[in-house]
C-alpha cells in the first residue's frame, strides 16, 4: 500500500468521528475569553485519540503532541469564534452543529474549528500510518485570536511553550495553499473642542466638525496607499466614531474615531501613523493619533497588554515549505495547487510577522464564510485537509516527490 492509499484508508476510518467532533465543538459557544468548556471537549478528544502529550498553557491554549522526532511541526487552529450577530439573519440554530450529506453548519464551522478538527485527526492519521519517525507534531488549539490575532502565539513563543521549526495555519483557504497576508493596525484619532449651548453654536468649537474634515482627508488617503503585486493594496477605513458633549443641546467638546488599517508589504507601524499625522487637518486641529492596546484577560486569568499592531508577513514562493506543500498537494490530489494569500488576518502575524518562524496556510472552508450568518463547511474538505496534513512529515523529508 502506498502513502496515498494508507492516508485515504485511515481518513475513511475516522471520517465520521471527525464530523462528530466538529459538530460537538460548534455546539459549545466559544467567543474570545469564553473558551474553557471547548478546551475541555478538545482535551477529551485528544485523550481518546491517544495523543502522546496534552498541555494547557498559562494563557489557556491547548497543545497536543504526536511523535518525538527531532523536527518540530505545529498545526495551528484558533478555537474561539466571533458571536453570531443578528440571530434573525440565521436560518438555523448556529450552535446545533447541523449536518446534511454535504455540509456541517454553525458558528465556527469554517472559521475555524473545522481546520482545527482536521488537524487533530490529521495528526492521528500520520501517527497510525507510521509517518512520524523524524518528526514531533503539535496541534495547537489557540484562544483569543478573534479578539487579538497572534496574541496566543506571542505567549507560546515568548514562553517557549513549544519551539516549532515551522507552523501550518489551518485557517480556511478553500484547500488552496496560502503564503502570506496583509498586516493590520487598530488606530485611534482624537480631537478636542469646546462646548457651548446648542442655541448659540458660534460660542463653541465643535469637535465633530473638526473630525469630519479629518475623515474626508482619510478617505482620500486610502486611495493613494501603497500597492504590492502579491498582497495588493494597503487600506484604511473609519470603523467607529464616538463623541462627548454635555447634552444633545450642546456643541460637542470631543470626538474620536477608530481606524482599521490594513498594511501591505513594505508598510509599517511607523509609516501608517506618520501618514495620518501628516494630514493637513490632523495638524491644524492638533489631533492625537495613537494605537489601541489589548489587555482583556483570558479565561484562565492570564492578563496581556499588547499593542494592536499585527505585522504583514509573506513566505517566499521558492521557500522549501511552499515547495513541500505543492508537492504533497500534487501527490495527493493529482492536480496543481493555487498558491495565494488571505484577505483577512491570522495568527501568522505573530508566528512569522513578529518571530520569523516559517508559516504556511492550508485549511478547509472558505474565507467568505468567516463571521457570516449561516456559516458552513464542506465535509469533504475536512477529510481532504486531514489527509494532506498527514502527509506533511513525509513531504518535509523529501519522501513524496519520489514516491510512485
Amino acid at each position: 500500500m502506498n502513502y496515498k492509499e494508507k492516508v485515504k484508508a485511515l481518513a475513511d476510518k475516522y471520517e465520521k468521528d471527525l464530523h462528530q467532533f466538529l459538530r460537538d465543538m460548534i455546539a459549545i459557544p466559544s467567543t474570545s475569553c469564553e473558551e474553557s468548556k471547548l478546551i475541555d471537549r478538545i482535551k477529551a478528544e485528544m485523550t481518546k485519540l491517544e495523543y502522546d502529550e496534552i498541555l494547557i498553557d498559562e494563557m489557556g491554549n491547548i497543545l497536543g503532541r504526536m511523535g518525538s522526532g527531532p523536527k518540530v511541526i505545529a498545526f495551528d487552529g484558533h478555537i474561539d469564534t466571533v458571536d453570531v450577530g443578528n440571530i434573525d439573519n440565521w436560518t438555523f440554530d448556529p450552535f446545533k452543529g447541523k449536518e446534511d450529506d454535504e455540509y456541517i453548519y454553525g458558528r465556527g464551522a469554517s472559521d475555524q474549528e473545522g481546520g482545527f478538527a482536521s488537524a487533530v485527526y490529521g495528526a492521528k492519521i500520520m501517527k497510525e500510518a507510521g509517518f512520524l519517525d523524524n518528526h514531533t507534531v503539535w496541534v495547537t488549539g489557540t484562544v483569543q485570536e478573534e479578539d487579538c490575532d497572534g496574541l496566543c502565539w506571542q505567549h507560546i513563543l515568548n514562553e517557549k511553550v513549544i519551539e516549532p521549526d515551522f507552523v501550518v495555519s489551518t485557517e480556511p483557504t478553500g484547500l488552496n495553499i496560502y503564503r502570506g497576508q496583509r498586516g493590520r493596525m487598530e488606530i485611534l484619532v482624537e480631537v478636542a473642542g469646546t462646548s457651548a449651548h446648542g442655541s448659540a453654536p458660534e460660542r463653541g468649537d465643535n469637535a465633530i466638525y473638526k473630525m469630519a474634515k479629518i475623515i474626508n482627508e482619510l478617505e482620500l488617503l486610502n486611495e493613494r496607499l501603497r500597492h504590492d503585486d502579491f498582497l495588493g493594496k494597503g487600506t484604511l477605513v473609519v470603523s467607529e466614531i464616538f463623541y462627548s458633549s454635555p447634552s444633545r443641546c450642546a456643541v460637542a467638546d470631543g470626538c474620536k474615531i477608530s481606524i482599521d488599517r490594513r498594511l501591505t508589504f513594505g508598510e509599517t507601524e511607523a509609516s501608517a501613523i506618520g501618514e495620518i499625522l501628516g494630514l493637513d487637518s490632523v495638524k491644524k486641529f492638533d489631533a492625537k493619533v495613537t494605537m489601541y492596546r489589548y489587555d482583556r484577560p483570558s479565561y484562565t486569568g492570564y492578563h496581556p497588554d499588547v499593542a494592536c499592531y499585527f505585522p504583514t508577513w509573506v513566505i517566499p514562493e521558492e521557500h522549501k515549505l511552499c515547495k513541500d506543500f505543492l508537492c504533497a498537494y500534487d501527490y495527493l490530489f493529482e492536480k496543481p495547487a493555487l498558491l495565494d494569500k488571505w484577505t483577512f488576518s491570522t495568527n501568522g502575524v505573530a508566528i512569522m510577522g513578529m518571530y520569523d518562524v516559517p508559516c504556511i496556510g492550508f485549511g478547509p472552508g472558505l474565507e467568505e464564510e468567516a463571521h457570516a450568518p449561516n456559516e458552513k463547511i464542506k465535509k469533504s474538505d475536512l477529510t481532504e485537509a486531514a489527509m494532506l496534513y498527514a502527509l506533511i512529515p513525509l513531504a518535509d523529508k523529501g519522501a513524496l516527490c519520489t514516491e510512485n
